[in-house]
């Protein structure tokens, strides 16, 4: 920023309007002011002419004669010269001022644009890594070529630029320890309208070891502080993307094959199918010993169906006992000219098509000498599938010194064609991307680097490498599978130059790889910062405060910090990277957006300290996210027992409680934004809400207007989360805000010891403090949800995938999230209340080796579960075998004796879950909640009961390692053993889920507690139960009731409890504060009865939580158990409080989500397209074929072809044409499909029956193949496609073999695209960029 200079020229970059440059921005992207183009220079021709008239001022004196002819001769020569030089003159002037006016039209400089501001000078400094460079007031330079020096600081006016051309043909990179802008220094590498066209780079260089460090700053940085300005901007690109299409292992649809064998004697045959490269015979026929060989060879390729591949190899030997018909069949089919002279070991390899000649046949011989055919006999074609993927085909033969090898090879060949969700025009040859993993690990994303694809259309690129892994490009099962794939390369770059292996104090014990990177630092009253499409890669360092991109402490960065124009980065690459990708620290309303981090150690999109609010994270993709060393939520499990060096004492971390929490965008306040975010891998959690208790770091002591728990949620919408090894979305409590200390030895922010973890084999979790006493009481929804099981996405072995096992609905192999036994749960409940509505779900299905369930609970739980959980309309889909299951004694739930796994419940309120409205769902052994009327579900563990029903929060002072023993009266030989959270803590809790108005009693493993207390919880007005506790006979009693405020901790309205002589007594005043003590059973009675009303989600009551304190005061030393005395003196008939409802009849009305596809583009209309294809038994069973479009089925029973035609235009869909061609008129479809296809028109077509010869393949061309398909001899055959102008991704071509059917496959094909050419009636509605708006008003 600068202010007009002292002769008046107008500024390049303009100074902030409020007179505080070192606060608010005042920066206009990229303004230039006009230039003027400079006076041209003096040509050669002027410069002729003033030589000239110096020498005319030069002559000598003559006589008057000759003077006169002299004057005359000169005159003529005068106005020779004159018109000579006016000619001159003229010319020079037209050519300079078509010099100029071209340099106008084609090289005027652009006043948006750094690099042309006219004050610049171009500046070189050369190759010196001992130079300071310090760039101050009055320095304006422009880098033009590579330069290294030591260091630069830009201050007091200072003025760096990155020059450019129009043809961005510049390269050029700086090398530096660092970059350090302040007071009023600026850089700038383009602008966000003027983007930088050609290569830049910044590499930070130096060792953690060498040299010093700058203050604040450390070693290897750009930092930005007070009064600084950094903008960067790169060519605008589409920064990621899905796939369109499923990626396949090896690109084929199949798989590559590999097959090498030595002294595989005779004739070694592979059959492929050509549309496909799939194998589908692999034979070895031994016509060197055995003439049947020979004949089996020649009837196995007389029933060869044309247009298949044949490969064949020699092994050894085939030629002795290779009959002349064979022969003939391999010449006549294949097209072998070989053939007939193979001889004794000679090598001999043929690839070639059944029926197509010798055009079609490629093959190769080489003869047997010496124990050598010297070299190889090889052969090799090159085909193309029908979705237009490149493979090649090969067969070899050879002896290598007296070896014979033979061997085959199907492979891609020119690279691997990917098909993209959006326009990618703007992604080059060379450039590398990242497609992001499918399955449960996050190891399976692969790197890809881009080539030439003149064939290619906006939404194609063709990569290099061949894939590793299955990556999905479908919806699946109504749900967005599609990869993400985010490109990676930018033309500005920053990046840290490493070592080739750690070194020196960084952690190497963790790493074997240099994790010392550069850094990005932006400190507080910078005066502008914008980053955009700049690539960083190798930075971040394993230190606090060195990150890739770090805002520190930077308050308000957008309006409400004085800025006019609001701070962001967007479309960086952030990769290959050592801390982090994008910290904000202290900072607020910062946009970042379009940002990819890839392959990076420790959460990735952090938010530090818990006092950042209003940031908007909208469309950044975060993927393979490791762990790190800096905080104990970034370690893994041997990072966190190894580095004790903050803990107290001996202490050891417990990595499953302490760390062990690594997350993709760890959100440290609930004020902040996430929309359309992607966390596409992480070694734990996806997206991490949690809730600090108070401001920590550099932050502590800051007070917050309103705690983080009471704050709002911001905006989160349509964000993705998959490929997480335990959690996919988890909003938790927080972490440690104390030092380690006797106390409590736990490392400062390690994770608080209530964290607990969901896993990817659980597909949804809420855990919060909404249990008493944490909280004051709270509720979550969700609804509109969809809940799936067993997806048809079976994984891929291989990239850290451990675990594989058999699927419960079709018992094919696929990955799992845990081990084969891991128990599957759709929507896992946990504490509460949570309230799941409008949901559905879809294949559960247990296996012998585990339990797979739609509703489940967190297993092992040692705390509460609240009654007030509820469920509402759900659907269960017809491959649902448990909807519920509350676990059993085994693998993963251990004994199942947990006070949480014996008290879990919830409420089904309309009886969409059991078919019993109004009930309540308790595990089968649990006493407390049931009576005579209940129904028990065995495969469920459960019991469906009628009722009312709260808990009673017990705690008891200074009795370690106390059970408590609950027993209904009702039950007396059932009673429920609770061990209480955490037992070795002064103050047991325990906290039974009880069915009101009942009677229960309450005894100890021990000596009874001195002091109990007693809280009413989820307690109505006038709610009660009776309980009696157990004491020695001789104790006296003081027993006092308040309400607790939870705020200050203090009592108000303290009331006295009197006792009375009999315990009808009690129950005859059982509203007043009474209790009675029978002496002879060692029973201390008393009625719990709320009082005040409650309201809303709270546990306690409007006036406070009730709160019954008995202090007891005695010399015994008994155990306090009572139960032998007390029953069954005290027991009673089990009686129905609530009647049971009776059974629900017929299919729930308005159940299960009313979205059928959730896809990460809602903005978008898919048509749900499902084919059912039979096999030829069922098709003899009577089994239909159907094809149903947006849930409207098409049925036909009759051998022949069904085929629709839809309107890719309407919503939700609009058939056009309905045909069925019966099998006697199948051929009239061919002339249908030539003629009668409209354009603009989704084409569904479907076969039944045995149709032998069904002449359409090349017809299918114009509607979405790449070539002509080999329809010979199908089973069944179903056809996705569109005809008109545009190729869309998901025309598809399915076939099976002769007596096979399809099964049921399913599409989801997108409406409405403008590549259809449909009519823009409407605008699309973008609720995204609604919300984005919406979040940047809010700033």
């Amino acid at each position: 920023m600068y202010a007009t200079d002292s002769r008046g020229h107008s500024p390049a970059f303009l100074q902030p309007q409020n007179g505080n440059s070192h606060h608010s921005s005042g920066y206009v992207p990229g303004k230039v002011v006009p230039l003027r183009p400079p006076p041209p220079p003096k040509s050669q021709a002027s410069a002729k002419f003033t030589s000239i008239r110096r020498e005319d001022r030069a002559t000598f004196a003559f006589s008057p004669e000759e003077q006169q002819a002299q004057r005359e001769s000169q005159k003529q020569k005068r106005h020779k010269n004159t018109f000579i030089c006016f000619a001159i003159t003229s010319f020079s002037f037209f050519i300079a001022l078509a010099v100029i006016l071209g340099i106008s039209s084609k090289y005027a400089p652009d006043e948006n644009c750094p690099d042309q501001n006219p004050r610049l000078r171009n500046w070189d400094p050369g190759q010196d890594s001992a130079k300071q460079v310090v760039i101050k007031e009055g320095d304006m330079l422009r880098l033009t070529s590579d330069a290294t020096v030591h260091s630069i600081v830009i201050q007091d006016g200072g003025l760096l630029v990155f020059g450019d051309n129009k043809d961005g043909s510049r390269n050029i990179t700086l090398r530096t320890h660092y970059i350090l802008i302040q007071d009023g220094g600026a850089l700038h590498i383009g602008a966000e309208k003027c983007r930088y066209k050609s290569k830049a780079t910044i590499t930070l260089y130096g060792k953690s070891d060498e040299g010093e460090s700058m203050p604040t700053f450390g070693k290897k940085f750009i930092g930005v502080e007070a009064g600084g300005t950094l903008e960067l901007h790169g060519a605008r690109k589409t920064s990621w993307t899905l796939l369109a299409k499923t990626l396949n292992s090896s690109g084929l649809p199949f798989g590559s094959y590999t097959f090498e064998k030595d002294f595989s004697r005779g004739l070694n045959v592979r059959v492929i199918d050509q549309d496909t490269a799939k194998i589908l015979e692999s034979e070895r026929f031994d016509t060197h010993e055995y003439h049947n060989e020979s004949r089996r060879l020649q009837e196995f390729l007389r029933f060869q169906d044309p247009g298949r591949i044949v490969a064949i190899a020699v092994g050894d030997s085939a030629a002795k006992s290779l009959l002349q018909g064979t022969i003939q069949m391999i010449q006549e089919r294949l097209g072998s000219e070989l053939i007939q002279g193979l001889g004794y070991r000679q090598a001999w390899a043929l690839v070639g098509v059944i029926d197509g000649g010798s055009t079609s046949c490629n093959e190769s011989v080489r003869n047997y000498e010496n124990h050598s055919s010297g070299g190889k006999a090889l052969a090799q074609r090159e085909f193309y599938t029908v979705d237009g993927q490149k493979f090649s085909v090969t067969a070899y033969s050879e002896w290598i010194e007296g070896v014979s090898l033979s061997g085959f090879r199907v492979e891609v060949v020119d690279g691997v064609k990917l098909n993209l969700l959006d326009d990618v025009s703007s992604w080059k040859p060379g450039d590398q991307i990242v497609v992001a993993s499918t399955d449960y690990s996050m190891y399976q994303a692969e790197e890809f680097t881009l080539l030439p694809c003149s064939e290619c259309s906006h939404f194609q690129v063709k990569v290099k490498e061949t894939p590793q892994f299955l990556h999905m490009g479908e919806i699946i099962d109504g749900v967005d599978m599609r990869a993400e794939v985010g490109i990676l390369t930018r033309n500005i770059v920053i990046q840290g130059e490493v070592e080739d292996s750690c070194y020196a104090e960084n952690q190497c014990q963790f790493f074997d790889y240099d994790t010392f990177g550069g850094h990005i630092m932006i400190m507080k009253n910078f005066t502008s910062v914008h980053l955009s499409y700049v690539e960083l890669k190798h930075m971040g360092q394993q230190q606090m405060g060195r990150y890739p991109v770090h805002f520190h402490l930077c308050g308000d960065v957008d309006y409400k910090g004085g800025y006019r124009y609001a701070t962001f980065v967007d479309g960086l690459s952030i990769h290959h990277s050592f801390s982090r990708c994008i910290t904000v620290h202290g900072t607020n309303g910062l946009l970042i957006k379009d940002t990819i981090g890839f392959d990076t150690l420790g959460h990735c999109f952090f938010l530090e300290d818990g006092i950042e609010q209003r940031n908007t994270l909208f469309h950044n993709l975060g993927l393979l996210t490791k762990p790190g060393t800096l905080l104990p939520t970034d370690r893994n499990n041997s990072m966190c027992t190894t580095m004790r060096d903050k803990v107290f004492g001996n202490y050891i971390p417990v990595p499953a409680t302490d760390c062990m929490a690594v997350s993709t965008f760890w959100i440290a306040h609930p004020n902040n934004n996430l929309i359309n975010n992607a966390a596409a891998g992480s070694q734990d959690a996806g997206i991490w809400y949690l809730f600090h208790k108070e401001p920590t770091g550099e932050s502590s002591g800051l007070q917050l207007l309103a705690k983080p728990e009471l704050t709002p949620l911001g905006i989160f919408y349509n964000n993705r989360v998959h490929s997480n090894f335990k959690a996919g979305l988890f909003i938790d409590k927080g972490v440690k805000t104390t030092n380690s200390s006797a106390a409590d030895p736990r490392e400062y922010l390690c994770l608080d010891n209530s964290a607990r973890f969901a896993d990817n084999g659980i597909g949804l979790t809420f855990a919060s403090d909404g249990s008493f006493p944490s909280d004051e009481g709270s509720s979550q929804e969700v609804s509109e949800s969809l809940f799936v099981g067993e997806s048809r996405n079976y994984g891929f072995q291989g990239g850290q995938n451990k675990y594989v096992g058999t699927g419960g609905i079709d018992q094919k192999p696929r990955t799992l999230p845990r081990n084969r036994t891991f128990p599957i749960r759709g929507f896992q409940i946990y504490d509460g209340p949570i309230h799941l509505t409008r949901s559905t779900f879809k294949k559960y299905v247990p296996t012998p080796d585990r339990y797979s369930s739609a509703i489940g609970f967190l297993m092992k739980n040692s705390w509460q579960i609240t009654p007030r959980n509820n469920i509402s309309l759900v659907k269960f889909g017809p491959h649902v075998s448990l909807n519920v299951f509350f676990g059993k004694p085994g693998p993963w739930f251990e004994d199942c004796e947990m006070d949480g796994d014996k008290n879990s419940i919830f409420h089904d309120i309309d009886g969409s879950v059991t078919g019993y409205k109004d009930a309540y769902v308790g595990r089968m052994d649990n006493y407390l909640i049931r009576h005579p009327s209940c129904v028990n579900v065995t495969k469920w563990n459960a019991v469906i009961c009628s009722g009312t029903y709260a808990q009673v929060y017990v705690q008891t002072w200074s009795t370690q390692n106390l059970s408590m023993t609950i027993t209904r009266d009702e039950y007396p030989s059932h009673p429920m053993v609770l061990r209480g959270i955490n037992q070795k803590a002064a103050f047991p809790q325990y906290q039974p889920v009880v069915m009101l108005e009942k009677g229960y009693t309450i005894h100890w493993n021990g000596l009874a507690p001195r002091t109990t207390f007693l809280y009413l919880v989820n307690f109505n007005k006038n709610d009660w139960i009776r309980v009696g506790l157990c004491y020695p006979s001789n104790t006296s009693f003081q027993v006092t009731f308040g309400y607790l405020q939870r705020q200050n901790g203090s009592l108000s309205k303290i009331e006295e409890y009197e006792p009375v002589h009999s315990l009808e007594e009690l129950q005859r005043k059982q509203s007043e504060r009474k209790f009675y003590f029978d002496s002879s059973t060692g029973l201390l009675f008393l009625y719990l009865k709320a009082k005040s009303h409650r309201h809303g989600h709270s546990y306690c009551s409007s006036q406070g939580c009730e709160r019954v304190k008995i202090q007891a005061a005695t010399d015994s030393k008994d155990i306090s158990n009572c139960m032998a005395k007390a029953y069954p003196q005290y027991y009673r008939k089990p009686s129905v409080v609530k009647r049971m409802p009776a059974m629900l009849t017929g299919l729930c009305q308005g159940c299960g989500t009313r979205q059928v596809v959730f896809t990460s583009d809602p903005h978008k209309s898919y048509l749900p397209v499902q084919f059912q294809s039979p096999d030829k038994a069922e098709t003899q069973r009577g089994d239909p074929s159907v094809i149903s479009v947006n849930g409207t089925d098409f049925t036909f029973r009759s051998a022949g072809v069904l085929l629709l035609v839809v309107d890719p235009c309407s919503v939700p869909f609009r058939l056009t044409e309905k045909k069925l061609f019966p099998l006697a008129d199948v051929s009239h479809i061919e002339e249908y499909l030539k003629t009668s296809i409209p354009p603009r028109s989704i084409v569904l077509l479907s076969t039944r029956g045995e149709i032998k010869q069904l002449n359409i393949s090349h017809l299918l061309v114009p509607l979405g193949l790449a070539k002509p398909a080999h329809l010979y001899d199908k089973g069944s055959t179903i056809f996705l496609g569109f005809s008109g102008n545009f190729k869309p991704s998901w025309t598809k071509l399915f076939t099976s073999p002769a007596g096979q059917g399809l099964g049921v496959l399913e599409q989801f094909i997108p409406l409405q695209l403008d590549e259809y050419g449909c009519p823009r009636a409407t605008t699309v509605r973008r609720r995204d960029l609604e919300l984005l708006k919406q979040a940047s008003k809010a700033h």
